[in-house]
């Protein structure tokens, strides 16, 4: 997954984050899919995503959901 391509390639819930990540308009649209159209990033939340602990995008979009309740 080392080769995945961040701004062409299908992302799913059980696509892991490598540490190839970057902030895409393909992970925007997404995390858009996946959270609402009120999806926007932060640098707290870019920061937790590049964190380096293993997660998947379905992670990813869960943990910005649970912030956005707070």
């Amino acid at each position: 997954m080392n080769n995945f391509d961040w701004h062409r390639d299908q992302i799913t819930i059980k696509t892991p984050v490598t540490n190839t990540y970057r902030n895409t308009q393909n992970v925007r649209r997404f995390l858009i899919d996946s959270c609402g159209p009120g999806f926007k990033f932060d640098r707290e939340f870019m920061a937790w995503i590049k964190n380096g602990k293993p997660k998947t995008m379905g992670e990813v979009a869960a943990e910005w959901l649970r912030r956005k309740q707070k």
